[in-house]
């Protein structure tokens, strides 16, 4: 089971009213605006969006609408992750049906499982699943780091694990696992989950990113990653540097996804900045430092 995944991702804020119920329409509005300016993939319910916070009926809900509004037009990825193994074997089986183009798993949380139980953890997904299933290791939120060795012995395992986002705070980690996984899979696809990692991923022998600001700045990074492509290096840099200056921008809040949920706000969609109970919600003053981030 392969797929070409490949270049710049974004993980979507799930954009929501202030009552909390899903804003379609805005939503709507931002996932065309990912799609019109050539992302090469969406992620529906990662850690941006507050895959945490809601019901399983609402997932559902959000996969068929998030489908049917891209249409096509870039890679569909949804978050499965939740520590009910019930639940994840459930929604796994009605992404792949509704017509997901992969399905993304992160470690089971708050008691941070063994290899062994990470491993039995991903057979459930593996065998729910019948789209290919992209692994997701955060160490910082799952308390436990899926080693380049486990991640080799599960592409080995399992066919339909086709590639990882690693969000872990240091290429080296990245490029190990790289290395490790392409002697079982040559084309398994390896993202950074920090934006600023791109040049340092592709270096590396890695797939780009799947990171949050592409939500704020989507074009500047469909452009560093055409410039790759064209072997433009200087554009390529120069896109690098402009995301290096904009990663500011997670500073500001309490959250990173208020901030992120800000600067869609400050780039000129009208929507509610916010986020889930219990947080810390972001204020006008934090705002106005995103606006000044961002201009």
């Amino acid at each position: 089971m392969t797929k070409n995944f490949d270049g710049v991702f974004c993980p979507s804020i799930t954009i929501t009213k202030d009552d909390g119920s899903i804003d379609y329409e805005m939503w709507g509005r931002h996932l065309d605006h990912l799609a019109d300016a050539g992302i090469d993939g969406i992620l529906i319910f990662g850690s941006i969006g507050e895959f945490y916070a809601f019901p399983l009926d609402v997932k559902e809900q959000v996969t068929d609408f998030a489908i049917k509004r891209v249409a096509g037009r870039a890679k569909v990825l949804i978050g499965v992750g939740s520590t009910n193994p019930d639940e994840v074997r459930e929604f796994c089986g009605y992404a792949s049906k509704a017509g997901a183009d992969a399905v993304v798993a992160v470690s089971p949380y708050y008691f941070g499982p063994t290899n062994a139980g990470a491993e039995r953890y991903f057979d459930l997904v593996c065998e729910a699943s019948s789209v290919p299933v992209i692994l997701y290791n955060f160490p910082p939120r799952t308390g436990t780091d899926l080693s380049p060795e486990l991640v080799a012995d599960l592409v080995s395992k399992h066919s339909n694990i086709v590639g990882i986002k690693d969000t872990v705070d240091t290429i080296s980690h990245t490029r190990k696992m790289i290395a490790a996984v392409r002697k079982v899979n040559p084309e398994f696809s390896v993202f950074s989950g920090f934006d600023e990692y791109y040049t340092p991923n592709r270096i590396a022998g890695g797939n780009g990113v799947i990171c949050g600001l592409t939500n704020v700045e989507p074009e500047l990074f469909v452009k560093m990653n055409k410039a790759y492509h064209a072997q433009d290096y200087d554009t390529m840099l120069e896109c690098a540097q402009h995301i290096n200056k904009l990663m500011a921008v997670y500073d500001v809040a309490d959250l990173f996804v208020s901030a992120i949920k800000g600067g869609v706000k400050a780039k000129g969609l009208p929507i509610s900045t916010d986020i889930r109970e219990p947080a810390i919600q972001l204020t006008q003053q934090q705002y106005e430092a995103i606006e000044e981030l961002l201009n």
